[in-house]
């Protein structure tokens, strides 16, 4: 049943926990956000040899044995880590709480790629003899795996899934678990976005075959999106979680707010495969603005999405433009500049990045940011070091896909 009570239509965020390649926790993250530290390195994949990726360096034993990481996959970890992370950031005791009303929704870029590259590698050895094959493959590959290990390791027995959503799922992920809120499917909900991509030669391989597979003497200032020397996509793998309430229920037990989710929109550009609608994003925003009861001239920091690839920052540029080039009061910052494309959990990670503001009023910088494109100019955009701004009231993530997903959070600073 959908409650009607204003107290419990509103849903913020009381947790964060996340893994990212320059940071095992929020403050980490930031810290090295607004230090311009890079999390990108040298890293040897199968068939391709030295790529440049976005790697993590949490301890994934913190939260699990050593025969559940054999069995689980990355993603899995990764999730159990976040998962973990946010339930102790959200100062919760799960022993108190009905398992039953919680509800895991993570997106996802892929999931799979990596267990099954990885079984037939093995199985080469023996002459592709499927004999050899791993026991354990069916469940690291179904696509509910990463949310499914957090209910195994919590002992949460609500519901659980992952959402497909390219790189829009660090967004949906979060939206998602606000939509089951206002249902009152459950009564907590931890959203957010994984990613294990840095395990999958096929993704590092994909992206050069199309000419987009980022490359750089130094690996980091190998992501250098809106640059006019960007020559593409820094492959990363990390994950944030939220923890998400109904404010009725965060008040009650005196939990810290982060922020207040109070729009959303997701669309789909109905184009191409890989190529952008700057249009289509233009009405994402647009929608996501209206949802909110906002105007743009209300944003006082926007998070793009920029990848490091020609065509896509080229069209949210114009996009960006077209929706807030009246109103230059906001901030624009990249965060893959310095950890790479984190795939699914891309818009989770980049909107965590950014939460902080709502206190200290910094607006993390976009790095390796040289030579500015021409056609990727945009107000305020902050490049190489942080500033500080008079005022964080609203906070605006964008998160676009293939396949034409595109999605857009904004978070305002909470007030009772």
């Amino acid at each position: 049943m959908v409650s009607e009570k204003p107290e419990e239509r509103r849903i913020v965020i009381s947790g964060v926990g996340l893994a990212a390649p320059n940071g095992n926790n929020l403050p980490e993250f930031r810290s090295s956000l607004l230090a311009g530290r890079s999390g990108i390195q040298k890293l040897n994949v199968r068939y391709m040899g030295e790529v440049l990726a976005g790697i993590c360096h949490f301890d994934p034993l913190k939260y699990q044995g050593k025969k559940e990481v054999r069995r689980g996959t990355r993603a899995g970890s990764i999730a159990i880590y976040c998962a973990q992370e946010a339930i102790a950031d959200a100062k919760l005791d799960l022993a108190g709480l009905d398992r039953s009303r919680i509800g895991v929704y993570l997106g996802i870029t892929e999931h799979g790629t990596v267990e099954t590259e990885s079984e037939i590698y093995e199985i080469k050895q023996f002459d592709y003899d499927v004999k050899y094959w791993s026991h354990h493959h069916n469940p690291r590959v179904v696509a509910n795996n990463p949310a499914g290990e957090v209910t195994l390791n919590l002992g949460i027995t609500g519901p659980h899934y992952t959402i497909g959503a390219a790189c829009a799922g660090g967004n949906i992920g979060l939206i998602h678990g606000l939509q089951m809120l206002l249902l009152s499917e459950v009564d907590l909900a931890l959203g957010g976005g994984i990613s294990e991509s840095t395990g999958s030669f096929g993704i590092f391989a994909g992206f050069k075959s199309e000419g987009a597979l980022a490359s750089h003497p130094d690996p980091e200032k190998a992501c250098r999106p809106f640059d006019k020397d960007r020559n593409g996509v820094v492959v990363a793998e990390g994950g944030c979680i939220f923890v998400l309430e109904r404010l009725s229920d965060a008040l009650k037990r005196g939990a810290n707010i982060y922020g207040e989710v109070v729009g959303y929109a997701i669309n789909s550009d109905a184009t191409d495969f890989i190529l952008p609608s700057a249009e289509r994003q233009v009405e994402c925003m647009k929608l996501a603005l209206s949802k909110a009861n906002i105007s743009p001239e209300d944003i006082d920091i926007i998070n793009t999405h920029g990848t490091g690839t020609i065509e896509g920052d080229v069209a949210e540029c114009r996009a960006i433009r077209e929706v807030f080039g009246e109103y230059p009061n906001a901030y624009m910052n990249n965060t893959k500049s310095l950890i790479g494309h984190a795939m699914g959990a891309a818009g989770a990670l980049e909107l965590a990045g950014n939460l902080p503001s709502f206190e200290d009023h910094l607006v993390h910088p976009t790095i390796n940011l040289d030579h500015l494109d021409p056609e990727c100019s945009l107000n305020n955009l902050v490049i190489n070091e942080p500033i500080r701004i008079d005022k964080v009231d609203y906070i605006f993530n964008n998160s676009f896909g293939m396949l034409g997903i595109n999605s857009v959070v904004i978070l305002k600073r909470f007030e009772e």
